[in-house]
């Protein structure tokens, strides 16, 4: 596993996250 795959992969697993919590706060605004 090379540093820019890391990177990468740091990267997708942060905008995932920040995905879900935007889409949670969406959510939760609904009910």
């Amino acid at each position: 596993m090379t540093v820019s795959t890391a990177l990468l992969a740091g990267i997708a697993l942060v905008f995932i996250l920040l995905a879900y919590l935007f889409y949670a706060l969406f959510r939760a605004e609904e009910f």
